[in-house]
């Protein structure tokens, strides 16, 4: 996979360790993770994937990013969408500019809409926020949104959405009814099980197909193999 852009701008605490570290012990999880999707979908069209978390800090962006890049490497055409119009993290991750985004193109301040997606390496594209609106919600429940993703998959072969926590606000309530699947990421020790259920009823209410949950931030010591599992600082 060819580097194209700079990657992870100093101000993101985002790993792409897919990139960085492709043999490590990260990697293969992120690797299974993808296994456990596609077979979670066996028989089905999956084509747009959310990926969420009941509260901030969990890791989502983390895991959306590193998936989307595993996909690609598998040699699919994958767009990846910040869709967390709040608190982005994307365009950092990826080094893109984020002048012009997902924001602007569904408040129709954008006339072209390839203008806001970027060749990020072989297979992979990345759509950025764009400037944070002032009704991230309102903007996700238009009509607009459900056209680009209808688009979006007629051309590309998977569209994975990094969306905002579900609990906070919500914008990851709206998008799950416009997806084939969610994966809910879930940070050992550091979330509430509470919030984790009521995370899970939120988005079975949304009429979503849960994929399943990723814990992260597991230390891998514990089990005596391995140097950890994301024990660092996510969004």
């Amino acid at each position: 996979m060819k580097l194209k852009r700079k990657l992870a701008h100093p101000a993101s605490s985002i790993q792409l360790t897919t990139i960085t570290a492709p043999m490590s012990l990260v990697t293969e999880q992120i690797k299974t993770i993808r296994t456990n999707i596609n077979y979670a979908m066996v028989g089905q069209p999956l084509k747009t994937i959310m990926v969420t978390s009941a509260i901030q800090g969990e890791g989502k962006s983390t895991i959306s990013g590193n998936l989307a890049v595993e996909y690609a490497k598998k040699g699919l055409q994958v767009l990846l969408v910040d869709a967390d119009l709040r608190r982005p993290t994307i365009h950092q991750t990826f080094g893109v500019d984020n002048q012009w985004g997902l924001s602007s193109w569904l408040s129709g301040q954008l006339a072209d809409i390839n203008d806001a997606i970027h060749p990020v390496f072989d297979h992979l594209f990345v759509m950025p926020s764009g400037p944070k609106p002032p009704n991230p919600a309102e903007l996700l429940a238009s009509d607009k949104l459900t056209d680009f993703l209808t688009v979006a998959t007629r051309k590309l072969d998977l569209v994975i959405v990094d969306a905002p926590p579900v609990l906070p606000v919500t914008d990851a309530r709206i998008l799950a009814s416009q997806v084939d699947g969610t994966v809910l990421v879930v940070r050992q020790n550091f979330v509430e099980k509470l919030a984790v259920q009521q995370a899970v009823d939120a988005l079975k209410g949304a009429r979503t197909h849960l994929l399943g949950a990723v814990l992260n931030g597991v230390d891998t010591k514990t089990y005596g193999y391995g140097d950890g599992y994301y024990d660092t600082d996510t969004n």
